[in-house]
């Protein structure tokens, strides 16, 4: 890691003010904000990042407060940690799938560092990527090394000219819940949905996972209260008991009527896309239909239809299939 200066803004005007796009930044340097830092100076340590500064958000007050909201829902700053997140009884109560997928993160040692924030905002994990000598697409170089190369964890969907999966646990469960994110830069404070917080390797810019600018802060997630008898899960595969990341994953809520019938359906996978993947057409086959056999082979065929594996990844296709089986399953 090389030496870099670390600033501590006690506001997010100070904050925003570090970061390109204001008067005083020195276009010269490369700055990155820091949340909890268990992703960040991770790529410090292997030089697959390497700012100049460091925007430590730590000491900006009300970050870290996570607050029930005034229609029921739950608010977060992004220093929330994902411990906080996994043992809040009021998370738990309301948003189960919220509250498993923070229980899935990591280790709790991580979980008691990491943040909200820096949960959603995290790099990929493809080795080509973390491999500081690979100038892969997304180190701005001419080729994804995944494509042809080791892919055993890669994107199965929604994936080109970059293969990468988005790493976090907590992003489709949210999504699933329609969370809206905050995000603050010199212009003020815009809002909008996770689901369009992330985009696709296709879209303008291959090298960047968010619409994140680059003189933006994310500042809060926010969930609105659920009216109905929503059922919700997340489930997620790993290659490892603990401490790893998924292999495939599925955030799904149900809004079930007393008759059994599915009145509402979110259905997000995740550790398949580069994205949380949003499986809009496989939810419209729930809608007004009792979860019974028949409506769960539709489901989850549907869910995967259009999946293109690389050599090494089509597991991934039967894998999902049967998490979204186990998850309907358990919802019914």
């Amino acid at each position: 890691m090389k030496n870099f200066e670390m600033i501590l803004p006690t506001s997010l005007d100070q904050a925003v003010g570090a970061l390109p796009g204001n008067d005083t930044y020195d276009e010269r340097r490369r700055v990155k904000v820091l949340a909890g830092g268990q992703d960040l100076l991770g790529e410090m340590k292997t030089h697959v990042e390497d700012p100049d500064a460091v925007v430590n958000l730590k000491s900006i007050e009300g970050l870290d407060k996570l607050e029930q909201s005034a229609d029921g829902g739950v608010s977060m700053g992004a220093l929330v940690t994902v411990a906080d997140v996994e043992e809040s009884p009021w998370i738990g109560e309301r948003y189960a799938a919220l509250a498993e997928a923070a229980r899935a993160v990591a280790s709790p040692q991580i979980r008691a560092a990491g943040t909200v924030g820096g949960n959603l905002c995290q790099r990929p994990r493809c080795w080509y990527y973390r491999n500081e000598h690979a100038i892969c697409l997304k180190k701005g170089g001419d080729e994804c090394f995944a494509y042809e190369g080791l892919n055993r964890h890669n994107a199965i969907l929604g994936a080109g000219p970059s293969y990468i999966v988005h790493p976090s646990d907590l992003a489709p469960a949210l999504v699933a819940l329609e969370a809206e994110v905050t995000l603050t830069g010199p212009d003020g404070a815009r809002t909008l949905r996770l689901e369009d917080f992330y985009t696709l390797p296709s879209d303008s810019d291959v090298t960047k996972e968010t619409v994140l600018g680059p003189n933006e802060v994310l500042t809060h997630v926010a969930v609105s209260g659920i009216a109905g008898a929503w059922r919700q899960t997340y489930l997620k595969v790993r290659e490892r008991s603990a401490f790893d990341f998924a292999l495939s994953a599925v955030a799904m809520a149900l809004d079930v009527g007393d008759d059994g019938t599915v009145r509402n359906a979110r259905i997000v996978l995740g550790g398949v896309a580069p994205k949380p993947w949003r499986c809009r057409s496989a939810e419209a086959l729930l809608l007004g239909r009792r979860i019974d056999d028949a409506a769960i082979e539709a489901v989850r065929e549907e869910a995967l239809r259009g999946a293109e594996p690389l050599a090494d990844n089509g597991y991934k296709i039967p894998m999902t299939k049967g998490l979204i089986t186990k998850a309907l399953r358990k919802l019914a």
